[in-house]
C-alpha cells in the first residue's frame, strides 16, 4: 500500500548570519495527494524530531550530529541521508505521528477514514443539472455539447487522459 505522502530532499544551502556560526537549510519536497509543498529546516530541528519521534516510534537512525559541515560532500552526505530517514519513518509506520506530519507542514489526515467522522468531512460545491445532459436535445452550435462533454467527462472520469 502507497502512502499518501512521498517526500524528497532536493538541495540545501547555507546560511551565514553574523550573529552566530553558518548553518546549513535542508529544503524538503513533500508532494502529499498530487499537491507539492515545500519546508525548510535545519539540522538541529531534524535532530529535535528525531528525539520526539523516539517517544512514540523507533525510529531509524539518523545521520550523525557530528560532521564538518562545510565540506560540500559531506553535507551531500547527510543530504542523502536525511531524506532516507524521513522516507524511512513513513515508509515503516502505516500512521504516522502528528509530530512528524507537522514537522513537514501536513495537515493531520487519518489514515483510514472512519465511518463516525463522515458527519465533519468538508464538503465540496458539486455540480447540478437541471436536465440530464445526455437527455439534452442536440444543439445547433457544437460549442456547447463540447462544454457539456468536458464537464461530464471530468465529473464522472477524473482519471481519465485524453489522448
Amino acid at each position: 500500500k502507497m502512502h499518501p505522502i512521498r517526500l524528497s530532499i532536493p538541495s540545501f544551502r547555507s546560511e551565514n548570519s553574523s550573529a552566530e556560526k553558518g548553518f546549513t537549510v535542508f529544503k524538503i519536497d513533500v508532494l502529499v495527494k498530487g499537491r507539492l509543498h515545500s519546508v525548510e529546516k535545519r539540522y538541529s530541528e531534524f535532530h529535535a524530531l528525531h528525539k520526539m519521534l523516539k517517544k512514540s516510534i523507533k525510529p531509524p537512525e539518523i545521520p550523525s550530529k557530528h560532521v564538518r559541515n562545510w565540506v560540500p560532500k559531506v553535507l551531500e552526505q547527510r543530504r542523502h541521508g536525511l531524506e532516507l530517514y524521513l522516507q524511512t519513518v513513513i515508509m515503516e509506520n502505516e500512521v504516522l505521528p502528528k509530530i512528524f506530519l507537522d514537522f513537514l507542514n501536513v495537515r493531520h489526515f487519518p489514515s483510514v477514514p472512519k465511518t463516525e467522522s463522515c458527519g465533519k468531512l468538508s464538503h465540496q460545491p458539486v455540480v447540478v443539472y437541471l436536465r440530464d445532459p445526455y437527455l439534452l436535445p442536440s444543439a445547433h452550435d457544437t460549442f456547447s455539447n463540447v462544454v457539456i462533454e468536458g464537464v461530464v467527462d471530468g465529473v464522472f472520469y477524473p482519471d481519465f487522459q485524453p489522448r
